[in-house]
């Protein structure tokens, strides 16, 4: 989709954001010029290094017209993957986009540097499964030496992730989520269309053997009614004596060919009542201070709580009952290298398209700033799950988990 699409910025917003780019790019150099910090260190823990004042400057081009500063960011690096879950792939797959018009390890790059300078904090690679891409060493390398990137992370299905947990940690990723949907081999065979449920409970064991590297562990779930949200008792033991392993139960999300449908629908209020049931114990919340809204998670993507019983934390990510969409801080970029502002959203702009064109940064920074400008509040500018439902968006394989 063309930048024009999203239509113009007042002239005054131009300007501001020609100002603000010349002064961060200008910085952005000084920094590469010498090494930085955390490329001389073995494994830079990003959340505990002091940077420059510069690095808490946001970046007209990243904030909305609601005021919300976009300082996340998650990058898919790849479409494919070696699972094919029925929640994330169309039953009849996706038709894959050449390698040539994937973004290379380069431009990813050379994308993370620009997002840094204008404010963004946090990156994590996503896919498809990351670990398939033949050059992901390369990736996580270039990606650890950006200067002033607080936290790096990593989202995977764990199945080829035990082997590189090392390189991982070299790398400077200290947030590492999995997903795994099922605890039953043979339902697992069912919900990923593949076998592989030994590899990511082993890799699960590896990764919360290391808890100076990962903490926490993050376990993502997404749970539909009549397929596993029988299992999630069994989940939350999991975390029973591990204080480094968070569950985190995800809605059931509709996304291009994955049949959502509300019968399939379980909102987080009835997990709750279910686990409290399940062990005859309350759920009670984790107060983030930093939080700045009505829950006491402000508008954190999973609401957290502890049990008395459990050393781990367990989480629900409401998207579609409870939405955070007032407080959202992400953007993505998709393997085709397109900027996605909204999950739900329909409205993309190519960065890769103006990279291999030859734009400067500056007018980069121009095109991302229209396509934030243009982001609705919430779910992509729809109502609800239900309007959601019949609109049409990617694939979420082709999105980025």
């Amino acid at each position: 989709m063309l930048a024009s699409s999203f239509g113009r910025l007042s002239t005054g917003y131009i300007r501001r954001m020609r100002t603000a780019s010349r002064s961060l790019i200008s910085t952005t150099m000084q920094h590469q010029q010498q090494p930085s910090q955390q490329q001389q260190v073995d494994h830079p823990f990003r959340e505990q290094q002091s940077t420059s004042s510069q690095s808490d400057i946001v970046h007209p081009a990243l904030k909305d017209s609601f005021g919300r500063a976009h300082t996340y960011l998650r990058i898919s690096i790849t479409e494919r993957c070696n699972l094919r879950c029925t929640y994330c792939m169309p039953e009849a797959g996706v038709r894959l986009t050449q390698s040539e018009k994937l973004l290379s390890a380069s431009e990813i790059e050379r994308i993370a540097q620009l997002f840094v300078s204008l404010g963004v904090r946090k990156i994590r690679l996503t896919g498809g499964e990351p670990t398939v891409r033949k050059d992901f060493d390369e990736i996580l390398r270039g990606i650890s030496s950006v200067p002033n990137l607080r936290v790096f992370g990593i989202t995977s299905n764990g199945i080829a992730l035990k082997r590189k947990l090392p390189l991982l940690a070299a790398s400077g990723v200290t947030r590492l989520n999995l997903s795994c949907d099922t605890l039953d081999p043979i339902k697992f065979n069912k919900i990923a269309r593949r076998p592989g449920l030994d590899l990511v409970l082993s890799c699960l064991d590896a990764a919360l053997a290391m808890p100076s590297v990962f903490d926490p562990v993050k376990l993502n779930v997404v749970v539909m009614r009549g397929v596993n949200d029988d299992e999630m008792c069994d989940f939350v033991k999991l975390a029973r004596n591990h204080s480094n392993l968070h569950i985190r139960f995800i809605e059931y999300m509709p996304f291009g060919g994955n049949n959502w449908g509300e019968p399939k629908f379980l909102p987080y209020q009835d997990m709750i009542e279910r686990i409290e049931k399940g062990f005859n114990e309350k759920l009670e919340p984790v107060v983030d201070v930093l939080g700045s809204g009505k829950t006491p998670w402000g508008h954190k993507t999973a609401k957290m709580y502890k049990m008395e019983s459990i050393r781990g934390e367990i989480g629900f990510v409401s998207s579609m009952s409870e939405n955070f969409c007032g407080g959202c801080t992400r953007l993505r970029i998709t393997a085709d290298g397109n900027l996605k502002v909204c999950l739900f959203g329909t409205g993309e702009v190519s960065i890769r398209d103006a990279m291999r064109r030859g734009d400067s940064d500056e007018e980069i920074i121009q095109l991302i700033g229209n396509a934030v400008q243009r982001k609705d509040f919430a779910l992509g500018g729809h109502r609800d799950r239900f309007e959601l439902s019949r609109q049409p968006n990617r694939p979420m394989i082709t999105i980025g988990g």
